[in-house]
């Protein structure tokens, strides 16, 4: 996989700290008494191929993404639907790459593959040296496009990549909440694929708000 996309200060003290309390509710949440059997098969490793490991590892990036878009926005328009929006989006994404993070590091599994993503999902796809990584994400040049917008065509450029970007996801979510094994992967991608198709539709409201569409 090539390199992540430029990521802001805050994202990466943002991402730090959520990581750092992901990981401690995850150890909460697989303590057991020391005697209890069933404690070391709760902390079971998915497999490497798995659809657990691989999610954690392709939608932390894909999040990854969607926070630095969130953060960009918030300082390019005084709007205080889309702020909110952002903020919402900064904050729930920001914490579930948290959650994902924390996931690898308990299953001692690496943070990124040297394959490429999506395999886990039946199918590969071969990032084009465009900043995209995955299906959805946004080009360096729509990033860099989106930091020089301002106010209303940046509120629109924002909703139309963010609106690609959570298709994507939600579909990765969909797949994950189907092929993954453990319940905390289910339950976090069944989650997920409802909220982004539920902002999907909101986006799509405040684009015709600006006489715009997502296509």
């Amino acid at each position: 996989m090539t390199a992540g996309p430029r990521t802001s200060r805050p994202l990466v003290l943002a991402g730090g700290a959520v990581l750092l309390l992901a990981l401690a509710l995850i150890a909460l949440t697989f303590v057991r008494p020391s005697t209890s059997a069933p404690a070391a098969a709760s902390v079971s490793a998915p497999a490497e191929s798995s659809a657990d490991v691989g999610f954690a590892r392709d939608m932390a990036v894909h999040h990854q993404q969607a926070v630095e878009m969130a953060f960009i926005v918030r300082d390019r328009t005084s709007d205080e639907a889309v702020r909110r929006l952002a903020f919402d989006i900064i904050n729930t994404q920001a914490n579930q790459r948290g959650m994902l993070l924390g996931w690898l590091e308990m299953w001692g599994r690496a943070k990124s593959s040297p394959g490429p993503p999506m395999a886990w999902m039946g199918h590969t796809f071969t990032p084009r040296g465009d900043g995209a990584l995955m299906p959805g994400m946004a080009t360096d040049a729509e990033l860099d496009k989106l930091r020089a917008a301002k106010g209303r065509d940046a509120e629109i450029l924002f909703l139309k990549l963010m609106t690609a970007h959570h298709e994507s996801g939600a579909e990765m979510a969909q797949a994950a909440a189907s092929a993954a094994k453990t319940e905390q992967i289910r339950n976090l991608a069944s989650g997920m694929a409802l909220a982004q198709k539920s902002e999907i539709a909101l986006m799509a409201d405040m684009l015709k708000e600006r006489g715009a569409s997502a296509s």
